[in-house]
């Protein structure tokens, strides 16, 4: 199982970007996906978690940011929009398989914020 995140890039305060997480399996096999992200010097920290349909999101990002998933593209999204400059950092997906409880991480997405 495969997970492959994209769509960083460098954007101004204020903007948005949406990172998606390709799976290589049916995201439905998950129990639970997520985004964690990792700002140089800093430890990682789970931005935002999918499991069942329910959601939840550090308090820094409430309002901000929004995961979904797509069962039939077999993707997770990250929606972030109103970024501020500590939204910078590298941003990661996982998923926990249903089975086992494997856990995958997709490579990093970098994501910086700048004007």
């Amino acid at each position: 199982v495969q997970l492959q995140a994209f769509g960083g890039g460098l954007v101004q305060p204020g903007g948005s970007l949406r990172l998606s997480c390709a799976a290589s399996a049916s995201v439905s096999s998950f129990k639970n996906m997520g985004w964690y992200r990792q700002a140089t010097g800093k430890q990682r920290e789970s931005v935002a978690t999918i499991t069942s349909g329910v959601t939840h999101y550090i308090d820094s990002v409430k309002g901000r940011f929004t995961i979904s998933r797509d069962n039939g593209k077999n993707t997770v999204y990250l929606q972030m929009n109103n970024l501020k400059l500590e939204d910078t950092a590298v941003y990661y997906c996982y998923g926990v398989r249903n089975v086992g409880s494997s856990l995958y991480w997709g490579q990093g997405t970098q994501v910086t914020v700048s004007s």
